[in-house]
């Protein structure tokens, strides 16, 4: 098995995440709109399907006020 089919297989078998824009990100922070677009939010109650990974995790906490987050 490649590395690839084997990077694919743990991504099937990572739960997905629905995460949803529920605040406006205008008023905070630069760092804290770039996270938003690099999830690939664009604009309040677009949604948007990520695989569970640390480091989504961590920009989830980066902009857990502004966002709701549902396992898909």
């Amino acid at each position: 098995m490649s590395a690839i089919e084997a990077k694919n297989e743990q991504r099937s078998a990572a739960a997905q995440l629905k995460i949803t824009l529920v605040r406006s990100v205008l008023g905070y922070s630069e760092k804290q709109r770039r996270v938003v677009r690099a999830l690939g939010l664009h604009r309040t109650n677009n949604h948007v399907l990520q695989y569970d990974t640390p480091i989504i995790q961590g920009m989830l906490h980066k902009v857990r006020h502004l966002v709701k987050v549902e396992v898909a």
